[in-house]
């Protein structure tokens, strides 16, 4: 796990985000899913270091960095970061929430942007309509109201193996993982606290537009409408294929690791 003192901190116009920042060569910044922190991919950091320069925020409100007290959008915030850095184009790689916010911000700052790995994503607009999660969404919301921590933390970790597999079928390391950033993200917040993330809107309009190279990467397990996004995602940009990674659902990255830091190894030397 990230060491404190591997973290730095930017002093944003709302508070001070965390980063991790290391390794040398072209840019590539690594977006980790929702409730989580950067250390979803404490595999991929040291691997892809050895060639590049690796930059891994905590996005506002998770891990490390600050919450937001005053509206914000996700790629205001990873734009002011690159600029900061004085780093980009950028090749912007993300997972879940991570890969929403890759795609907005090729879509807000195409400038900073050398290209998109989306895992588990396609735009931010995307909703699930599928029963089994908006059955588990249902039970998250249901244990936040009632501040049931471990009653969310349970319904949120089912996510992990996905609808057709139990939590008997994941590394339990993996899961431990998962819970404890989660939880550590969960404990900075409060259920009466007022959502000032700021969605971008009129995303799919604008998809033809990305003149970027753009991979998206699914869980051969994960919701079957998410996967579709993203293929549409692939699809409908000029530049753009896609990946299944076998046997897992929402992290490959953290369920075959290996395999993920493979796929977007490759990526990168294409570009």
């Amino acid at each position: 796990m990230t060491a404190v003192s591997d973290l730095r901190f930017f002093t944003s116009a709302d508070g001070d985000l965390a980063y991790r920042d290391t390794g040398t060569g072209d840019p590539v910044v690594l977006l980790h899913s929702g409730f989580t922190d950067h250390r979803v991919f404490d595999a991929q950091i040291p691997a892809l270091a050895r060639e590049y320069r690796v930059i891994a925020p905590d996005v506002r409100g998770h891990g490390a960095s600050a919450n937001a007290s005053r509206p914000f959008r996700w790629a205001d915030d990873l734009a002011a970061l690159l600029r900061h850095l004085d780093t980009g184009p950028a090749v912007l790689v993300g997972v879940s929430m991570g890969g929403a916010i890759a795609t907005d911000t090729v879509l807000e700052y195409p400038e900073l942007v050398r290209a998109v790995v989306a895992c588990g994503a396609s735009t931010s607009e995307f909703e699930y309509t599928n029963p089994w999660v908006r059955g588990v969404q249902a039970e998250q919301a249901a244990a936040l109201g009632a501040g049931d921590v471990e009653g969310w933390l349970t319904a949120f970790l089912r996510f992990v193996p996905g609808e057709h597999r139990g939590l008997d079928d994941v590394d339990p390391d993996v899961l431990r993982r998962v819970r404890e950033m989660a939880l550590g993200t969960l404990s900075k917040h409060t259920p009466d606290e007022e959502n000032h993330h700021v969605p971008l809107t009129d995303t799919w309009p604008r998809v033809p537009k990305i003149d970027v190279p753009v991979l998206t990467v699914n869980g051969a397990l994960d919701a079957p409408e998410l996967v579709a996004e993203a293929e549409r995602l692939a699809h409908t940009v000029p530049d753009g294929r896609s990946v299944t990674v076998e046997g897992v659902a929402h992290y490959p990255n953290i369920e075959r690791p290996e395999a993920f830091t493979g796929i977007v190894a490759e990526f990168l030397r294409t570009l």
